[in-house]
């Protein structure tokens, strides 16, 4: 259960939007493909975001965050996405972080650790995943051992976001790996790069490019007692999915920026392009694909303002959530497809911004629980909720 958390004012909301895209149009736009093609960190524009408060925006004000509700964070989200997919994910794996010491930290914690990453002075991610330990999260195997004030931390995670440019993580270790069931034995720690924490190679990738994805390393990493979130052991499962209703919404608004990005520049091409004396556009096969792909569009949009408003109003929405981040990524996979046709053989030219939507738009069906995963929490759920 999270926070109940009011609407934002309307024209507030529409003001900040409009600052939003005057920013993509200024800053973005211009050097995406550069980014992309050379899979460059986009160091400059990580700066104005932090500026512009994207590292807080889901921090509580109080903290110096921006405070927003989920719904107007998915308009963010998706506006940006529409044309560049991957730096939305750059503060997405961030605040996701934020979300755990938010909702379990210690008020010591809070205090601490808050106000830091709401100005993205300290800016990072979620540290779960390891080489054999993916969907089945309770697999594993880093250590966290205690030793007086201190935990001493052994493993190894991979494909993690912001891996090299982060400075801190959420990171999800074993404190009893004995324990049964596997979760009661599971932490969750804020854990600042150190001595004993090093990043392993970054992995090239189809797309998603210019935000980094890597391997951390721990090696007898010491870490003050005082960093495990919440301060209890035991906790860590709970406190890391918890914090994925917030990511799967975010994925879901990923995944209507990626086809609503996708559609508009179908229809644009459409409307230019012209066979046999006319705007291909004109012609009914290309009808067809734009029907679906505007139906598709708004589909994967309802379905993840219904998910952000439950979000809001404070109540559980991991079958809401699931069904967006479902619904979404695969409109998002198949709007770029039909895109794709429809600019024919000039889709596969890197001097044409679809094939990036192509290659971005898969990693939404895997990330952040497989959209299979996805499917068996929407069925227990609606069993659990419609029992007969």
């Amino acid at each position: 259960m999270t926070t109940a958390r009011p609407a934002m004012d309307p024209a507030e909301e529409t003001a900040l939007l409009d600052s939003i895209q005057k920013w993509v149009d200024r800053e973005v736009r211009p050097v995406v493909m550069h980014h992309d093609h050379n899979d460059i960190w986009p160091a400059e524009l990580v700066d104005q975001m932090a500026e512009m408060g994207l590292f807080g925006a889901t921090i509580g004000s109080e903290y110096g965050g921006l405070g927003l509700p989920a719904t107007t964070y998915a308009k963010i989200v998706s506006q940006i996405a529409s044309y560049w997919m991957a730096i939305t994910g750059i503060f997405n794996s961030h605040l996701i972080m934020a979300v755990a010491v938010e909702r379990f930290g210690t008020p010591e914690q809070k205090a601490e650790w808050l106000p830091k990453f709401a100005t993205g002075e300290i800016r990072g991610g979620l540290a779960l995943t390891e080489p054999n330990a993916g969907t089945d999260l309770q697999a594993i195997r880093t250590t966290a051992v205690r030793d007086g004030d201190d935990y001493v931390i052994n493993g190894t995670k991979t494909w993690i976001s912001n891996g090299l440019n982060g400075s801190c993580f959420a990171l999800l270790v074993k404190t009893d790996p004995k324990a049964e069931p596997r979760y009661k034995g599971m932490s969750l720690f804020i854990a600042p790069k150190g001595p004993g924490f090093t990043t392993g190679k970054k992995f090239e990738k189809l797309g998603y490019k210019g935000i980094d994805s890597a391997e951390l390393i721990f090696d007898n990493y010491r870490i003050p007692a005082a960093n495990l979130i919440g301060g209890v052991e035991g906790q860590g499962f709970f406190q890391a999915t918890g914090g994925l209703e917030l990511g799967r919404i975010n994925v879901a608004a990923r995944g209507v920026g990626l086809a609503e990005g996708a559609l508009r520049l179908a229809t644009d091409y459409a409307q230019q392009r012209q066979t046999m004396g006319k705007p291909i556009a004109d012609h009914q096969a290309i009808q067809l694909y734009l029907g679906d792909m505007v139906t598709r569009a708004r589909a994967a949009r309802l379905l993840t303002f219904d998910a952000a408003e439950a979000y809001d109003r404070g109540e559980r929405c991991d079958m809401q959530a699931g069904m967006a981040k479902y619904f979404a990524s695969e409109a998002a996979v198949k709007n770029s497809q039909e895109a794709m046709r429809i600019y024919g053989g000039y889709s596969y030219s890197k001097e044409y911004e679809i094939e990036r939507f192509y290659r971005d738009s898969m990693l939404m069906c895997i990330g952040e629980g497989t959209n299979e995963m996805q499917r068996m929490i929407i069925a227990k759920q609606w069993v659990k909720r419609n029992p007969a």
